[in-house]
């Protein structure tokens, strides 16, 4: 289905997943995330694989495979939000059961795979979050997993350190509303020691993209 309405987000955000459309248009304000292989060009300007923008009474063109987010800014109240969000989504240890996440003010909603692309929204409530420097993924140890995130609400950044250890640290990039990240995956798909840290209480999408051969993991709740 070339536009599709996932619900995994609802009722805080909708969000689109976009396949093979010359044209899309995008009424009002939203984000945009590049999944394809080529650019997705918005009038004079052009959007990289891996790379979003806000965009605002747009037309998407060439759009190979992209994700919308709808209603990120729609929230005039961030604490009455993360509320709501608190009460709706679990904890994500509970959902995980990753030690690093013990105790950790992180929430999940539910995670939608589309093919091969996992798409899970996270509420980070504390500052610091301190949710753990990992290297590794373990509900995917195929070789060839990429991963990247998208800022939804609020600040926040990521942070690559060359050992277990935030005083390692060698690189840092802020992230805002409508802000993805680089990819920090090699040729090989490894990964340095790396973490989400929260600059306020925050709102962030995880795209994750599984290689040829690994499977979707048990504790995924819904699939697309």
């Amino acid at each position: 289905m070339p536009i599709e309405t996932l619900d995994f987000a609802q009722p805080f955000f909708r969000v689109q997943h976009i396949t093979d459309e010359d044209r899309v248009s995008v009424e009002g304000r939203a984000i945009a995330l590049n999944l394809g292989e080529r650019d997705i060009s918005i009038e004079d300007q052009t959007v990289a694989p891996l790379s979003s923008v806000i965009v605002q009474n747009s037309v998407l063109n060439n759009v190979k495979c992209a994700v919308v987010v709808h209603g990120f800014d729609a929230h005039t109240d961030d604490t009455e939000l993360f509320a709501w969000v608190k009460d709706t989504w679990p904890s994500a240890f509970d959902v995980r059961q990753e030690e690093r996440l013990r105790g950790v003010s992180h929430y999940m909603s539910p995670k939608v795979f589309v093919g091969n692309v996992g798409l899970t929204m996270y509420h980070s409530g504390s500052v610091p979050l301190n949710v753990g420097l990992h290297k590794d993924h373990p509900f995917c140890p195929v070789p060839g997993f990429r991963e990247v995130h998208t800022q939804i609400v609020g600040f926040g950044k990521m942070q690559q350190c060359r050992e277990r250890d935030v005083e390692t640290l060698y690189l840092e990039e802020f992230l805002a509303p409508g802000t993805t990240h680089k990819p920090m995956y090699d040729a090989k798909g490894n990964y340095p020691w790396h973490q989400y840290e929260t600059i306020t209480p925050s709102i962030f999408m995880a795209v994750e993209i599984l290689p040829e051969g690994a499977r979707v993991p048990d504790m995924e709740v819904q699939n697309g």
